[in-house]
């Protein structure tokens, strides 16, 4: 452009340099990672390893927390059991009419009661003493459904009739882990109790596997059973399970809501399981460490990259680039190497993770948050790695640049 000086002759003003377009400084970028494949691989590598790690502790927790959720609701996470608590050395019991109370309650879906008959269980009349361990238990209402139980072989004790169901621990212990063509019999309190049925596992209610069960009436007939319950088991709409709890403890102790426990077992099971994972902040802090290290593997690439091109620097310094030109095509090169290292690592993690929990047979769960989190997070490391380099190459003097070079 041309003005004119105080003597009236024209003079040439320099132009303003016009800042370079975004596409230009990307392509610029873009253009310094294939001039070196194999590093810019290496990087790449670095990175991805670390963010599939990611994505792999927190998606294989995830689907195992989905599997166990299945599982508690399929055994029963609508269940509450009910206990009275000992406070003399009389056995604590329940009110008789505990059964009808507990069912009209409004959210209960099922109940049943049960009461330890405090008699010795042998398994015959001729043996002096019995198996301390196994406990006569007296049952009226549907137990085996409200705790998702279920007879193996055999049938339910008949009503009425010395008939008795064996628990799988208690059948083992007894000597009878299947039942015979001919009639068995046990000895409880003196009475011969004919062997109907065995059941399977109960995992919401594990004492049942060491009891041998005998109908209600059977109980009060022929053991001379008071009719108090010991225990309650129920089932509720699942949403409102922590509001009923307060509520059957006070139905069944209006005076007292304290002197009666109500518990969920599938909470007890859960809390195993929740045990088996306190590694899993563990797994996180690793997999941290591995992303750190794929950012410093990318800082020491482009600082490599800086020494290397230092002639180029200079060259495009002289030609007019300013120091902003050259620090964004820096910093976009690190943010390229990271977010291909991001989206990498985010495919092979979740297919890792895919495979992990079919081999398991869980349900596939990959956070959409950790998908975003791990792009996320490979872009801020490559705005982290590439800063200290980028801001060294602005700084580069293009003479010694051009003279170093």
């Amino acid at each position: 452009m041309r003005g004119m000086d105080d003597g009236g002759e024209q003079v040439q003003r320099p132009r303003a340099r016009s800042r370079p377009a975004i596409g230009d400084i990307l392509a610029t970028g873009i253009r310094g990672l294939r001039a070196r494949p194999l590093r810019a691989s290496l990087a790449v590598l670095g990175i991805g390893i670390g963010i599939a790690t990611v994505v792999l502790v927190t998606s294989i927790p995830a689907s195992s927390q989905a599997a166990l959720e299945e599982r508690l609701t399929a055994l029963g996470a609508d269940l509450l059991r009910v206990d009275p608590v000992q406070t003399s050395e009389e056995p604590a019991t329940l009110p008789e009419s505990s059964l009808g109370m507990l069912g009209r309650v409004g959210p209960v879906t099922g109940t049943a009661v049960a009461a330890n008959l405090h008699e010795e269980v042998r398994r015959t009349a001729f043996r002096p003493t019995g198996d301390g361990a196994l406990t006569a238990l007296a049952v009226d209402g549907p137990l085996l459904d409200v705790v998702r139980g279920s007879i193996a072989e055999g049938s339910a004790p008949r009503d009425g009739t010395p008939t008795v169901v064996l628990g799988t621990d208690a059948a083992r212990r007894l000597g009878i882990e299947r039942l015979p063509d001919e009639p068995v019999t046990i000895d409880i309190g003196g009475v011969a109790f004919q062997v109907t049925g065995i059941l399977e596992p109960t995992p919401l209610a594990p004492d049942l596997q060491t009891t041998v069960m005998v109908g209600w009436e059977a109980a009060e007939r022929w053991l001379d059973f008071d009719g108090r319950p010991t225990v309650a088991y129920v089932t509720a709409v699942e949403d409102a399970i922590e509001e009923v709890r307060p509520v059957l403890a006070a139905t069944l102790s209006p005076q007292s809501p304290g002197s009666v426990q109500v518990s969920r077992p599938s909470a007890v099971l859960a809390a195993k399981e929740t045990s088996r994972t306190t590694s899993e902040g563990l797994f996180v802090a690793l997999a941290a460490v591995s992303l750190a290290v794929g950012g410093i593997g990318i800082a020491n690439t482009m600082f490599a990259s800086v020494l290397e091109r230092r002639r180029d620097i200079g060259l495009r310094r002289a030609l007019g680039a300013r120091r902003s030109d050259i620090a964004a095509q820096f910093l976009v090169e690190a943010l390229a190497l990271c977010s291909i290292g991001g989206i990498l690592g985010v495919a092979v993690g979740a297919a890792s993770s895919a495979v992990w929990a079919i081999a398991h047979e869980w349900p596939v769960v990959v956070p959409a948050a950790v998908i975003a989190g791990g792009v996320g997070a490979a872009l801020l490391m490559g705005a982290i790695a590439g800063l200290a380099p980028s801001v060294r190459a602005a700084r580069l003097d293009p003479t010694s640049a051009l003279a170093l070079g």
